[in-house]
């Protein structure tokens, strides 16, 4: 395989040079101060990717304010008490993306976030507690025990919320491929997931980098090749 010393080369070759590739990875994740984070934070954040997903995020952006207000500032224990009317009514509320499948899994995620605060202490403090070096595992286990909470969703979730976390994009699968590594063209299949977070587990170990900045690396490394003002003006720094 190739080096990933050899791929990040390229990237910055691409992007004008190590400086202004380093610049377009964004902060340094650090998965304990998690710890701090309520979880209302973490259900909002969910429920904000889930919405997104097949849509466009800039609208989801822009009626977030509405979603706050219609879902109760997403309190686990306060939707919780909610009666059936409640949730009924939201799939008629203009101030959010009336969507029922999606209605219903903030309503399926509030119970998990619940469960999994009373069972480790916070929602924080278990993905704090979750080794970093099995994001495959990690996103297995959101995608059995939350709603629709596996595949891309799972992961933009965590980088959202700071996990330290690799995305599994189109750009990030064609350089692993073009690198050597043997997955399929989707990476769908758990033995081609195994085998990415293995090699990333290799990357990072070597290179000293966290998860999220390999992936931003990779991703750049291949396919169009946008510049670092375009990378800025739609990535920003969460993603």
């Amino acid at each position: 395989m190739k080096s990933f010393d050899t791929i990040r080369k390229r990237a910055a070759e691409r992007k004008g040079g190590d400086d202004v590739l380093m610049s377009l990875l964004g902060r340094t994740p650090d998965n304990a101060k998690l710890r701090e984070i309520p979880d209302h934070r973490f259900l909002s954040t969910m429920a904000e990717r889930v919405f997104s997903a097949g849509f466009v995020w800039r609208v989801i952006e822009q009626k977030w304010p509405g979603f706050e207000e219609a879902f109760l500032g997403f309190e686990p224990k306060r939707l919780l008490f909610q009666p059936e009317d409640f949730w009924h009514d939201l799939a008629s509320d203009a101030r959010i993306v009336r969507n029922p499948q999606k209605i219903k899994s903030v309503r399926e995620n509030a119970a998990f976030v619940d469960r999994v605060a009373q069972e480790r202490g916070s929602f924080g403090k278990f993905l704090a507690e979750w080794p970093a070096d099995d994001q495959a595992g990690l996103i297995d286990y959101l995608g059995k025990h939350g709603s629709r909470l596996g595949g891309n969703t799972g992961q933009y979730f965590l980088r959202w919320v700071g996990w330290d976390s690799y995305i599994v994009s189109s750009e990030m699968v064609a350089a692993l491929r073009d690198a050597g590594l043997d997955i399929s063209e989707k990476a769908t299949a758990k033995k081609d997931r195994a085998k990415i977070q293995a090699k990333l587990n290799e990357w990072a170990a070597a290179s000293g980098l966290p998860y999220a900045h390999i992936s931003r690396i990779l991703a750049m490394s291949i396919g169009p090749n946008r510049t670092p003002e375009e990378i800025r003006s739609y990535v920003g720094d969460a993603e």
